[in-house]
C-alpha cells in the first residue's frame, strides 16, 4: 500500500467522510494532547501507516488525498494517565472510531484490551492485533418507492421481537435466511405479522454489540444485545451467510431490504437503542473506544472519586449526554438510522439517563430539546423506558409531550388482578384508562401509555401462568438473577402438565390477559411468541440464551391462540374501544358521552365499593367509543366464580367473550343479564 500524504482537512463531519479528493477524518477529544490515525491493510491485520491529526478546539482532523472507500483504520490518543482525575489515555491501545460505519475483524477478549494493570498503572501491551478497526464506506442503496407507513400512535399495535429468535426455527422461512434480517423480511414472517394485524415491529438491539467477557468464559452469548460497541453499525450476527461473505455493504443492504419489505407490508420498524452506557463497562473494563479518546468527557464519573463511574445503567458506566459532543454523537447516530436506514422510531433503553444533568432528571434536558427541534427526528416514534437505577431514576409519566412510555404499572396491575387476586377495581380501572393520573395532567394523549403485560425481560405469557418461581439455572448464576417478584401463578402445578383442568385454566388466563392488553386504552405492545404459546421453560432472564430456550418453537404454535389474538387486534382497529382521547366519567346520566362504571347488579360503581379487595367484577359502558359508533359495554370478571351481570337498558350484541368460542361472537343477548364466566373479559355493543 502506497503511503498517503495527510493534510489538515476539516473538523466536520465527525467520522470518516469520502469526498472527491480523498477521505476526511474527524474525531472528538477535549483532553487529548495528540491523536494519531493508524492505517491498516485491507484485512485489518498489519499497520501500514500513521498520521497525526490536527487540532481545532476539541476536534482532531486530517484529510488523506487519494484515499477512498475500503480503507481500514483505527485511532490512538495521547494524554494524561490520571485515573483519579478521570483521565485514562493510553497510546498503546488502538481505538475504534465512535462514528465507524463498518468494523473489520472479529472481536475477541484479550488481556491487552485492559487500559491499566492490576496495580492501577498504565498497561503497555499493544492491542492493535486484536482490536476492531473501522472501514471507510460510501453507501449506495436504491430505496425505490419506499414509504414509511406513519401509523398514528392511536392506531398502533407494537410487536416486540428478536431478529434471530423470531425466525430461527420457522419452517416457512428458507433455511439460509433463518435468524436473519432476511428471515424477518421473508414471505412467511410477514404473513404472520399481517395475520396478527400488528402495525410495528420493535426490534431488540441491532446496533453492533459484543459479548461480555464473563459470558464468553461460561460459553454463553449476549442474546439481547444491550452492550453496544458501534452505534452506527447494524449487528452482523443477524446477517445471512451470503451477506457476510459479500462484506459490510451487503450486511447494511440486507437490513435496508428488510425495512423496505416491512414498509411495503404496512409495518413500521422501531429499534431498541442503548445510549445510556457502552460495552467498555466499569473501571475494570476494556479500553476499546470512548474511554481511550476522552474518558472524562464521554462518561459520568463519581463526584470526588473520578477513578470510578456513576453507574446509573447497572452496566458499569453511564454516558454523559450533558457533554455537547457526546450528545452530538447520539443525535448523529439517531439521524443516521432514520436517514440512511429508514427506521421509523426508537425505544430508548433506560431513558432516564438521557435526561440527567448534575441535578438529576430534567424533562427539559438538552437531549429532549435537540430531538424536538430536529426536523428529521421530530416526526419519528419515540419510546422511553422511563427509569434507570440511579437516584430518582423512576420517572414514569414525566417525559416530554410526543414521547410514549413503557408503563410497568399496567403490567403489574394486570398480572396482580388476574393471577394473584390482588389489587382493587379502582387500580385496575386506572390502568385500563391509560393511567390518566400520570399522563393527562401534562396534556399528553392516552397513547403515551405503552401498555404491556410481557416484554423480553421476564416470563413469557405462557410461563406467567405456568410457573410460580424463576428457573434460571442455565444462566450460570445459581438462579439468583432475574426478577423474584413476577406476580405469576402456576395454576396449581409448577411447569408443564398434562392435567386438562390446569391446561384449560392457563389458556383462559392467557386469553384474559391478552384481552386486557389489546382492549385497554393506550398503546399496546405484544411480546413475540405470546400469541402462540411460546415458553422459555421458566427462565425469566434469558439475556444470555441464544438457543432454543429463547427461539420461538413454531412447531408448537397454538393456532387457536393466534386466531384469538388476531381477532382482538382486528376489533381494536375497527372499533377503537376507547379512542385516543380522554373520557370523563358519566358526563350525562345516560352514559352516552363518557364512561359509566357498573356493579354486577347494574348499579353505579362508586365510593368505597371501588376499593373493596374482594370485589373482582365490574362493567364499563363507553359512549361513544373511538369509532364514533354505538356504545360499548366491557365486562370483566377476575373471580373464580361466574357472575350474572345485569345489563343496561337496550339490546346488546356480543363482540368478544374471552371464555367462549369464537363462533359465539356477533350473537345478540336476549336476557336482561349476561352469564359472565369466571376469569374472562367480555365486550358487547348496543344494537340500534
Amino acid at each position: 500500500m502506497q503511503a498517503l500524504t495527510p493534510s489538515a482537512g476539516r473538523p466536520w463531519p465527525l467520522g470518516a467522510t469520502v469526498d472527491a479528493l480523498g477521505v476526511n477524518f474527524a474525531v472528538f477529544s477535549a483532553h487529548a494532547t495528540a491523536v494519531e490515525l493508524c492505517l491498516y491493510d485491507p484485512r485489518g491485520e498489519a499497520e501500514v501507516q500513521r498520521a497525526p491529526l490536527v487540532r481545532s478546539g476539541d476536534l482532531w482532523h486530517a484529510h488523506l488525498a487519494g484515499a477512498g472507500p475500503g480503507l481500514v483504520y483505527g485511532l490512538r490518543a495521547q494524554g494524561p494517565w490520571a485515573p483519579s482525575m478521570g483521565q485514562r489515555f493510553n497510546p498503546h491501545k488502538l481505538l475504534l472510531d465512535p462514528y465507524a460505519r463498518e468494523t473489520v475483524g472479529s472481536f475477541r477478549w484479550d488481556a491487552a484490551h485492559r487500559g491499566d494493570t492490576a496495580d492501577g498503572q498504565m498497561d503497555r501491551q499493544d492491542n492493535g492485533a486484536t482490536a476492531l478497526k473501522a472501514r471507510v464506506v460510501r453507501d449506495t442503496f436504491d430505496w425505490g418507492d419506499d414509504a414509511a407507513p406513519r401509523t398514528p400512535w392511536g392506531d398502533s399495535v407494537l410487536y416486540e421481537m428478536h431478529v434471530r429468535g423470531f425466525s430461527q426455527q420457522h419452517p416457512g422461512v428458507p433455511e439460509a435466511q433463518r435468524g436473519t434480517y432476511a428471515g424477518l423480511a421473508s414471505d412467511a414472517a410477514i404473513a404472520h405479522l399481517q395475520r396478527l394485524g400488528v402495525t410495528a415491529v420493535s426490534l431488540l438491539p441491532v446496533q453492533q454489540y459484543i459479548d461480555e467477557q464473563r459470558l464468553v468464559r461460561m460459553g454463553l452469548r449476549n442474546y439481547w444485545g444491550y452492550n453496544t460497541l458501534a452505534f452506527f453499525c447494524p449487528e452482523a450476527r443477524y446477517a445471512s451467510e451470503a451477506a457476510l461473505r459479500a462484506g459490510g455493504q451487503a450486511v447494511r443492504d440486507e437490513f435496508r431490504q428488510m425495512v423496505r419489505r416491512l414498509h411495503a407490508a404496512g409495518i413500521e420498524v422501531i429499534l431498541d437503542v442503548v445510549y445510556n452506557h457502552t460495552a467498555e463497562t466499569d473501571e475494570f473494563g476494556p479500553t476499546l473506544s470512548w474511554r481511550g479518546l476522552d474518558n472524562a468527557s464521554y462518561y459520568l464519573l463519581r463526584p470526588g472519586d473520578a477513578r470510578h463511574y456513576d453507574n446509573h445503567s447497572g452496566c458499569g458506566n453511564t454516558l454523559n449526554l450533558s457533554q455537547p459532543r457526546v450528545l452530538q454523537m447520539v443525535m448523529d447516530s439517531l439521524r443516521y438510522w432514520v436517514q440512511e436506514m429508514h427506521v421509523d422510531g426508537f425505544r430508548f433503553d433506560l431513558a432516564t439517563v438521557l435526561g440527567r444533568d448534575a441535578q438529576g432528571f430534567d424533562r427539559h434536558a438538552a437531549f429532549f430539546a435537540c430531538i424536538a427541534q430536529d426536523p428529521l427526528l421530530a416526526g419519528v416514534k419515540l419510546i422511553a423506558e422511563p427509569w434507570d437505577i440511579g437516584p430518582g431514576g423512576y420517572q414514569l409519566g414525566q417525559f416530554p409531550p410526543g414521547w410514549v412510555e413503557w408503563n410497568d404499572r399496567f403490567r403489574d396491575t394486570a398480572r396482580a388482578w388476574w393471577l394473584r387476586g390482588d389489587g382493587t377495581r379502582a387500580e385496575f380501572a386506572r390502568r385500563w384508562c391509560a393511567s390518566s393520573e400520570l399522563f393527562r395532567p401534562a396534556a399528553r394523549a392516552p397513547a403515551a401509555s405503552l401498555n404491556y403485560v410481557v416484554s423480553h425481560d421476564g416470563f413469557t405469557l405462557r410461563d406467567l401462568v405456568s410457573y410460580d418461581r424463576r428457573h434460571n439455572q442455565a444462566n450460570g448464576e445459581d438462579n439468583r438473577d432475574g426478577h423474584a417478584h413476577n406476580l405469576s401463578w402456576n395454576c396449581g402445578i409448577e411447569g408443564p402438565t398434562g392435567d386438562p383442568a390446569v391446561q384449560a385454566l392457563r389458556a383462559r388466563l392467557q386469553r384474559a390477559l391478552l384481552a386486557t392488553l389489546l382492549l385497554a386504552q393506550g398503546t399496546p405492545m405484544l411480546a413475540a411468541g405470546d400469541e402462540l404459546g411460546h415458553t422459555q421453560q421458566g427462565n425469566n432472564n434469558p439475556y444470555c440464551q441464544d438457543n432454543p430456550i429463547t427461539w420461538i418453537d413454531w412447531s408448537q404454535a397454538d393456532d387457536g391462540l393466534i386466531d384469538f389474538c388476531a381477532a382482538l387486534i382486528r376489533l381494536r382497529r375497527q372499533i377503537k374501544p376507547l379512542g385516543d382521547r380522554w373520557y370523563d366519567d358519566a358526563v350525562d346520566p345516560s352514559g352516552n358521552d363518557g364512561l359509566r362504571w357498573l356493579q354486577p347488579d347494574g348499579e353505579a360503581l362508586q365510593g368505597e365499593r371501588w376499593h373493596d379487595p374482594a370485589a373482582r367484577a365490574f362493567g364499563l359502558r363507553v359512549g361513544p367509543p373511538g369509532d364514533g359508533g354505538a356504545p360499548l359495554l366491557l365486562l370483566v370478571n377476575a373471580g373464580a366464580q361466574g357472575v350474572d351481570f345485569r345489563l343496561p337498558a337496550g339490546r346488546w350484541r356480543r363482540l368478544l367473550d374471552s371464555a367462549a368460542s369464537s363462533s359465539q361472537a356477533g350473537t345478540s343477548i336476549d336476557a336482561p343479564t349476561y352469564p359472565l364466566a369466571p376469569r374472562c373479559v367480555c365486550l358487547l355493543r348496543l344494537e340500534a
